[in-house]
């Protein structure tokens, strides 16, 4: 995945995550099932987020930007920021 469809997936991640709160202040939806999904998101948004930074550090370091690989959730989501 190049950085650009990866910066696009960032886009769409955050457009879904902003209809599911006006969904839920529209009482189209439980918070549960708000939050499950938010959960989701975040832990997709993550993986994005760390895979785009592989991919720079791989490039300022002179190497090939396509080794990044996504890591699992579990892996990334306790990360410092």
């Amino acid at each position: 995945m190049r950085d650009d469809e990866i910066l696009r997936r960032i886009g769409e991640l955050i457009d879904e995550e902003h209809t599911l709160r006006g969904r839920l202040a529209a009482g189209e939806l439980t918070s549960e099932e708000e939050h499950e999904r938010i959960r989701t998101l975040e832990g997709a948004l993550d993986q994005c987020w760390d895979l785009l930074r592989q991919r720079r550090a791989s490039r300022d370091a002179g190497e090939d930007p396509d080794i990044g690989v996504p890591r699992p959730v579990d892996e990334i989501e306790d990360y410092e920021q």
